[in-house]
């Protein structure tokens, strides 16, 4: 599976500003980047000139703060986040400064930055600045909640018959036990960190709210989709479309997971909660095909699979694994992450590996994000050492994450024989879209929970998640519980406003897969291997790593894989019966 523990490729700007601007991405969808006309100009000379005194400072700076992200996300310890915090307030303070904002949008106005790259930075600058245009001491204070609230999330553990457990023990219990009891008790100690998150969070999104009024948007959520170059109507009626494409096919797989969980469980379909779906948040789709992955991952070194495979298309991924920090251990991060710290090359991933197919797809998918930031060209200028877009590069790290289920891959990378090859990609085919379909609904509860609770914060927010849990899940709540579970998911705090960046990657990586087998001339039902193919490594080095944010997202989809960014070749994919 392409497990979404914390699917996160932490850029280096990404968590350093908190969420504003992290990706840079390109405002030029109505106003596209004049081509070059003549010599330089003399604002152009100006910005250049401006831009190079930025950077002197903000490079070294944003290098430093992502290694003290990084140490905190491995240690939880007080001292490494106190230094991370100090380290984000001083970039928070080179954001804000209101002179150089005004500079930026000055030159931005005027339209004589004409040279296409520095059009580029111009715009990236814009954004990265146009959020921090707010009193320092709310900068700090948003700062401070974030940090106090990921080390709460880096050193909760849940408690289960008087004895702390970890998430991978939580995960192991609720994928494997049959016990209704067990499996409700893991659930719940899990998602107790909600309450000691709840606090926190709603004070941090009040403040979130006023920092977005402070420079002209209605609410933080709003501001977020403008940084990230989305109309928000436009994206709800993506979203509106794709929930009418996944909810009569999700009725029917839906029913399909309550009987077998029923079974499972001794109970009756109208009996099953939200823990007897073996995920904490019904985000992954449950093993109910006759085929257990996870027995075929048993005992193998998972680091070293990913290496091979990547190793195999001309990827190599050996200096991303050799500074990386694969394995679990007191007060770390229990999700995982990627990493650019500084956009020359030091690139490294978080993970807590264990031998199943859920740690295998989380790999193949954080190595995704390496081998972008690594093959990004690093002639480029600094500031366009960057994805194209935040989903343009999850849809690459799902592209490579989906692997794990995948029948070719699985015969390529573990021997697989020939004769098992033929009823395990029918039932792997079954489960990828199960999981697909499951996880199309679970973005219309993120996507949907977090705009209205930018709207209206002061609303009973557990109960809102709960009805869309219901909605879009088809989910019984447990009305006995009043918890505010909703806190308890870690990226409504660490990746605030991002979670719709996943389906869009869904779609974007299904268009690379249409592009490949088209590419080959593959019939329905023919296998796209792709270990060992050098030319997939070159097609992905070229054309989706190599431009970095040079392009704006738009027209780099349709030149990466040859059509505008649509649902079609995902549906295509997964959607039929």
């Amino acid at each position: 599976m392409k497990t979404r523990v914390l699917r996160i490729a932490v850029l280096a700007a990404a968590l350093v500003t908190g969420g504003c601007a992290a990706w840079g991405v390109y405002t030029g969808r109505d106003r596209p980047a004049p081509a070059r006309m003549g010599a330089r100009t003399q604002d152009e000379a100006a910005f250049a000139q401006w831009r190079d005194g930025f950077l002197k400072k903000f490079q070294p700076l944003n290098k430093a703060t992502a290694l003290a992200w990084w140490t905190s996300s491995i240690s939880g310890k007080d001292e490494d986040f106190k230094k991370r915090m100090a380290l984000e307030m001083q970039v928070n303070r080179l954001y804000a400064d209101p002179a150089a904002f005004a500079r930026l949008k000055g030159w931005r106005a005027a339209g004589t930055v004409r040279d296409p790259l520095l059009h580029r930075q111009l715009d990236v600058l814009y954004l990265n600045h146009l959020g921090y245009q707010v009193d320092t001491k709310l900068l700090d204070r948003m700062t401070e909640l974030a940090n106090q609230i990921d080390q709460l999330f880096n050193t909760y553990r849940g408690e289960m018959n008087g004895r702390k457990v970890t998430e991978n023990e939580i995960r192991l219990i609720l994928r494997t036990s049959t016990s209704n009891a067990e499996v409700e008790a893991a659930w719940k100690a899990y998602q107790a960190v909600g309450k000691r998150i709840e606090p926190k969070l709603r004070e941090l999104v009040t403040l979130r709210n006023q920092s977005a009024r402070a420079v002209g948007y209605a609410n933080y959520h709003a501001l977020q989709l403008a940084i990230q170059e989305f109309d928000g109507a436009e994206l709800i009626q993506l979203f509106d479309q794709l929930d009418a494409d996944t909810a009569g096919i999700f009725k029917d797989l839906k029913a399909e997971v309550d009987a077998a969980m029923a079974k499972r469980f001794g109970v009756n379909v109208a009996d099953l909660r939200p823990w007897n779906y073996q995920d904490l948040f019904f985000q992954e789709a449950p093993q109910i095909y006759p085929v257990n992955l996870d027995r075929l991952y048993q005992g193998r070194n998972i680091a070293d699979l990913g290496r091979k495979f990547y190793d195999s298309l001309g990827l190599n991924v050996a200096d991303i694994l050799a500074r990386s920090d694969l394995y679990e251990k007191p007060g770390k991060s229990p999700h995982a992450f990627c990493t650019d710290i500084d956009r020359e090359g030091d690139v490294r991933t978080l993970q807590n590996l264990a031998s199943n197919e859920l740690w295998m797809g989380t790999l193949l998918h954080e190595l995704g994000h390496g081998v972008y930031s690594k093959y990004t060209d690093r002639q480029l200028p600094y500031l366009l050492r960057d994805a194209a877009h935040i989903f343009v590069t999850e849809g690459v790290a799902m592209f490579f994450g989906r692997q794990s289920k995948d029948a070719a891959w699985l015969s390529d990378n573990l021997g697989v024989k020939p004769e098992e090859v033929a009823p395990l990609a029918e039932t792997a085919l079954k489960a990828l879209k199960l999981e697909q379909v499951i996880f199309s609904r679970w973005t219309q509860v993120m996507l949907r929970f977090e705009k209205a609770m930018y709207e209206n914060p002061e609303q009973d927010l557990n109960r809102l998640w709960w009805e869309l849990k219901a909605k879009y899940q088809l989910l019984t709540p447990d009305s006995q519980r009043n918890e505010p579970d909703y806190a308890a998911k870690i990226h409504i705090v660490s990746a605030p406003v991002y979670y719709h960046n996943y389906m869009l990657g869904e779609l974007f990586a299904s268009q690379i897969y249409a592009k490949l087998r088209a590419e080959r001339h593959l019939k329905p039902g023919d296998l796209l291997h792709l270990t060992g193919d050098r030319k997939v490594g070159t097609y992905f080095k070229e054309k989706v790593f190599a431009p970095g944010l040079t392009l704006s997202w738009r027209t780099y989809v349709e030149a990466a894989t040859g059509q505008p960014l649509s649902a079609k070749a995902f549906a295509d994919q997964f959607m039929s019966r």
